[in-house]
């Protein structure tokens, strides 16, 4: 049995995708990517290794980094970042 002191999943940290015109919020995040990070020809997105293979980021979608140091897309509803 686990305790609560040893959860079975991974904690790390996450950064939201900022919006195109964020020019603050982009060098945090391919700052925070670094080679894991590559820019789409689609504004606003960005590809992100993870071990599944890559994965497309839009603006609104979280980009978590586990604690096994891995990154994973956790990808937003689209009508609530379509406007």
């Amino acid at each position: 049995m686990r305790s609560a002191r040893n959860p079975a999943f991974d904690h790390g940290a996450a950064l939201r995708v900022p919006p195109a015109h964020d020019a603050r919020g982009w060098r945090n995040l391919w700052a925070w990517l670094g080679a894991e990070g590559c820019a789409l020809d689609e504004a606003g997105a960005v590809q992100v290794g993870t071990p599944n293979g890559p994965a497309v980021a839009r603006p609104g979608d979280w980009i978590i980094l586990s604690v096994s140091g891995a990154f994973h897309v956790a990808q937003a509803p689209r009508s609530a970042f379509d406007a």
